[in-house]
């Protein structure tokens, strides 16, 4: 699945079938360009708002087979692209209604508040994905939320100091609360054992919920499933790295080197020939 979105996730590309790079290009594209208006530029929040109404009123304007008000070439491509693929625009709808949340809301209470918030935000590019390849059953389409929910869960685990740049802390109130961890500690990056433990917590929970997902990967035939491979294992390696680095993702951001590559790649390549979701290939660290 495509996630360029999700910045030092590895994503092999040149696995993407040639024949959906096309369809895949658009349904990025609409992705990025709702995020670049909640995110970037010097709008007042009511302007942002009233930008995404705009690509609402473009994927109304698909759905009624005319042409849309706004980003005319984007939403050509994306109503060509969702009448080939019969693509269920209620999932470009929930992307625009998690872009428009992430403009007000900048603080979750606790899990089901984050997970419902990466229902909308994460979940319908997979199955958008599965879509494309005709292969969004109830099974896959679970598997998929996982997946994407976990990709989404490790970057905002990352990006920590980022997010909070903006205003925003997607770590759990209830979370934080109970480890102990104060927005005034965010603020200043401490580093202790509070801040490790709930980090701890939190990484515990991004890695069960990708390990849930990643049968997926091996029900998916052919260069669409070797992609998720190595998408399941990239956020893997992310996590691995938060852990390395103590949990510090202050002053240790990760990123990846050409080592992560090789290792990625060589889990990804053990999984997909096993056959086994919890492959393990020795790294050129030795213990990887």
């Amino acid at each position: 699945m495509e996630v360029d979105h999700y910045e030092n996730f590895p994503v092999a590309r040149v696995l993407m079938p040639k024949a959906l790079r096309a369809a895949v290009s658009a349904i990025y594209q609409f992705a990025r360009t709702a995020d670049d208006v909640a995110d970037e530029g010097d709008w007042s929040p009511a302007e942002r708002h009233a930008r995404l109404a705009d690509l609402r009123a473009g994927l109304e304007a698909v759905a009624a087979g005319r042409p849309a008000p706004v980003h005319p070439m984007l939403f050509a491509k994306l109503a060509d692209v969702a009448a080939v693929h019969r693509l269920p625009l209620e999932l470009f709808h929930d992307l625009v209604e998690a872009f428009d949340q992430d403009i007000d809301t900048l603080r979750y209470a606790d899990w089901p508040a984050l997970l419902d918030y990466c229902r909308r935000s994460a979940n319908p590019v997979g199955r958008l994905m599965l879509h494309l390849i005709d292969a969004a059953t109830p099974e896959n389409c679970a598997d998929s939320d996982a997946i994407c929910t976990a990709l989404q869960l490790i970057s905002f685990w990352q990006d920590v100091e980022a997010d909070w740049e903006k205003g925003r802390i997607y770590l759990p109130h209830a979370d934080r609360e109970r480890f102990n961890v104060t927005e005034v500690q965010i603020a200043a990056g401490v580093v202790d054992d509070s801040w490790r433990a709930l980090m701890r917590h939190e990484v515990a929970q991004a890695r069960a919920m990708m390990v849930s997902g990643a049968p997926l990967a091996l029900r998916i035939p052919g260069r669409f499933g070797l992609e998720l491979c190595s998408v399941v294992h990239g956020g893997l390696r992310v996590l691995e790295r938060i852990e390395r680095a103590g949990y510090d993702v202050f002053r240790h951001r990760p990123t990846f080197k050409a080592r992560d590559w090789i290792v990625v790649a060589l889990r990804t390549a053990g999984m997909w020939l096993s056959r086994r979701v919890s492959v393990r290939v020795a790294s050129i660290e030795g213990r990887a």
